[in-house]
């Protein structure tokens, strides 16, 4: 199953490249953010993160509803959040 996990964007890391760093529970990763740079992103926004890519803007609301959700959802959302702390984008 694929999902896509919370994270807040902490830092934009290369401008040229679309990476960003963001905080997916806790744990920081760089990933890239080409797909929602033209919906105006900063630090302290909030994005759908899936395999190293952020797929979406959303707000704070929504992020916390997913994380509810997903956290519901068990075995699916560990292995996601597992998926997500071996990734790294340099």
């Amino acid at each position: 199953m694929c999902l896509g996990i919370p994270g807040r964007i902490v830092e934009i890391v290369d401008d040229n490249l679309d990476i960003a760093k963001v905080e997916v529970s806790g744990v920081k990763r760089n990933v890239s953010v080409a797909l929602v740079r033209l919906e105006g992103i900063e630090p302290g926004d909030w994005v759908l993160v899936h395999v190293g890519f952020a797929m979406s803007k959303i707000n704070e609301r929504e992020a916390q509803e997913t994380q509810k959700a997903l956290q519901l959802m068990g075995d699916p959302y560990t292995d996601e959040l597992a998926m997500f702390n071996k990734s790294q984008i340099e």
